[in-house]
């Protein structure tokens, strides 16, 4: 039982930033904004939470700072892509090398040195219970959040008035407009809660999964959460379940070169990028067949509108 719970916490451990960057994208795709600069404001938000909890010693005001950093960096996209209107594609990948560049710069005098690590916080009564108490109610408060982030993603987008307009926005910003909808308004706070999450998850990699600063530490999870996105059909409780279906795998590469698998080791390595590639592939290929077999009045809604 206890190995199986320290299997378990390693999974929670592994998911919770694929959680939370992929929650924030899913809004700001809501909004019919692409975001990829997401890997940029992960590594962004690692580096200022580490840098930050370091040098005052509080790894919440870390976590804070972290989430700061991705939401400023989330400001550059908006002003550039939703003020300039710039491409949006070229934007986010300007932003993602940027924030590589920028992290490495920040973190240099910071690799090596040991972190401050946020501790868990357990829940009375329930942080007992046994197998769910450990892994559930006695986590840090990332996880509570990136758990919280599922449920009040899934409220505001399908029970509110305001998730209804970002929703429209997303399917025809021009029509939204007509209704008198602020559509610039909506998109800067969808991307400014995108930034935050990917801060945050950036936050929890530095002061939880591994509580010290290393240069391109993110290590393809942003491309990952973008992909979880597409992969979930932007729906919040199915990007739950592939962030923790991707962090048992990104996980069991880990448990299979330790126990000597004849396997190469690069090739494990991959496993989560090769799991990505293949659950786009037959999403993919799912779309293409129900497209073939609807009638061509009713193709056409499946096709999104931006």
């Amino acid at each position: 039982m206890e190995l199986i719970v320290a299997v378990l916490l390693t999974v929670t451990t592994a998911a919770t930033p694929l959680l939370l960057a992929a929650m924030g994208e899913l809004v700001v795709e809501r909004s019919g904004v692409l975001n990829l600069g997401v890997e940029g404001m992960i590594v962004v938000g690692a580096v200022v939470a580490f840098a930050t909890a370091q040098l005052s010693g509080n790894p919440y005001l870390g976590a804070l700072c972290g989430a700061l950093a991705g939401c400023a960096f989330s400001l550059l996209f908006g002003f550039l892509s939703l003020t300039l209107v710039t491409n949006q594609v070229a934007t986010g990948l300007a932003l993602t090398i940027l924030g590589l560049g920028l992290s490495g710069m920040i973190g240099e005098n910071f690799v090596g040195q040991p972190g401050v690590q946020l501790e868990p916080i357990a829940i009375p009564l329930l942080a007992s219970l046994p197998l769910v108490g450990p892994l559930i109610f006695n986590q840090d408060i990332i996880f509570y959040l990136s758990i919280l982030s599922v449920v009040g993603v899934s409220w505001f987008l399908f029970r509110t008035r305001i998730g209804l307009q970002l929703r429209a926005i997303g399917d025809s910003h021009g029509s939204a407009h007509a209704l008198g909808i602020s559509v610039i308004k909506t998109r800067y706070l969808a991307v400014m809660f995108g930034g935050v999450c990917a801060g945050l998850a950036g936050a929890q990699l530095s002061l939880v999964y591994t509580p010290q600063w290393v240069e391109n530490m993110s290590a393809g999870r942003g491309w990952i959460a973008l992909a979880l996105v597409v992969f979930a059909s932007w729906r919040p409780l199915r990007v739950l379940a592939g962030a923790y279906l991707f962090g048992a795998v990104t996980i069991g590469q880990l448990h299979a070169q330790a126990l000597g698998f004849g396997i190469p080791s690069q090739f494990l390595s991959a496993l989560p990028y090769l799991a990505t590639i293949l659950v786009l592939v037959l999403i993919s290929r799912n779309r293409r067949l129900t497209l073939m077999n609807t009638p061509a009045s009713l193709a056409q809604s499946f096709v999104p509108d931006r």
